[in-house]
């Protein structure tokens, strides 16, 4: 059987650059690892998944890579899992992507230098096939709130059409007929899913799904929120849907602010709902009628997943969680105006 010797001679590089193709890809430019990937193929080279071997006594160590730090969902999550981690008592090295496939590539490689037990993830990039390497390499992967279900690993999410179709369902029943939805497609698959729990629930009211208009929004963040509601607020009362529906609480409350700045009452004029449920949802000027994730819960089951898989190794049975949303009903949304 080839081992990493091996293959560092046939590619004609040091066994450490084999070693960094395997655990650091981002450390060797393209033509190298390509030279080596080569060789590691030719030469039938297996890295023996069991052979990530740790100090003795050495304390446990997770790595948490998050998609976005600058969007509070995702803060709330890495807390939780830090909490269930303290009651544990395994470490958590915390990294943020920035929304960047590339910078995730190397905050894996990262994750991987430091010899992590384990890696929870919520991936910019779902399809990131250095994330299919690990698991292949025997690196328990748990995947939290952006899922991968055809990769043979743990995953964890909420049911992102059921918690759009609790929205869509509320304010059909306030009677408001001219809905919009605030996300973009680009954002994540997430924001599909909530758009098409919208349309469930106006088709099952026996509306066609063109009646609801989507307003792209390229990000989560709170300004794109705000140049939403100017896009409904310039438009003539008649012209405008009387209730909003966002992808995230950031968004609805960046609408929300951009609609009372231009002295149009919420809910009195337009309703509006969020998705998350974060702090600040309730402490708005207007509290915020949202869909609520379990945050901290999500994070807390990761965390009681992955050490799962690290204590059974090969009996481990890869577990899917789906958490059922919730609506949390408050003051920005009532009855269509008439």
């Amino acid at each position: 059987m080839a081992n990493i010797r091996d293959v560092a001679r046939h590619a004609g590089v040091s066994a450490g650059t084999v070693s960094n193709v395997l655990n650091r890809p981002s450390y060797v430019n393209a033509s190298t690892r390509e030279k080596v990937l080569s060789s590691i193929e030719k030469l039938e080279f297996v890295p023996v998944a069991n052979a990530r071997q740790y100090r003795t006594g050495r304390e446990r160590t997770l790595g948490f890579a998050l998609a976005d730090m600058g969007n509070p969902f995702f803060v709330d999550v890495a807390l939780g899992a830090e909490a269930a981690a303290k009651d544990f008592g395994v470490g958590v090295v915390i990294v943020h992507n920035g929304e960047d496939p590339s910078r995730e590539q190397q905050n894996l490689d990262l994750l991987v230098q430091q010899r992590v037990h384990g890696i929870m993830i919520t991936p910019v990039d779902e399809r990131n096939p250095r994330l299919e390497e690990l698991i292949q390499r025997g690196v328990p992967v748990v995947y939290v709130d952006r899922i991968s279900g055809d990769r043979p690993c743990c995953w964890l999410a909420t049911d992102d059409t059921a918690g759009g179709r609790l929205a869509g369902e509320h304010l059909l029943e306030l009677g408001h007929r001219r809905i919009a939805f605030v996300g973009g497609a680009s954002i994540s698959r997430q924001v599909d899913h909530r758009f098409e729990g919208l349309l469930n629930a106006a088709s099952a009211a026996g509306f066609s799904e063109s009646s609801i208009e989507r307003i792209d929004a390229p990000s989560w963040k709170f300004d794109e929120g705000r140049n939403a509601g100017r896009i409904i607020a310039e438009r003539p009362r008649a012209e405008r849907p009387t209730a909003v529906f966002c992808a995230n609480d950031m968004l609805a409350l960046g609408v929300l602010q951009e609609l009372v700045l231009d002295g149009i009452s919420v809910p009195g004029e337009i309703s509006i709902i969020g998705f998350d449920d974060l702090e600040w949802a309730g402490a708005s000027t207007v509290p915020l009628t949202t869909v609520r994730q379990p945050r901290n819960e999500l994070g807390r089951t990761a965390v009681r997943m992955i050490l799962d898989e690290i204590e059974q190794g090969t009996a481990h049975v890869h577990e899917h969680v789906i958490f059922e949303p919730e609506l949390i009903i408050r003051a920005s949304t009532g009855p269509a105006a008439t």
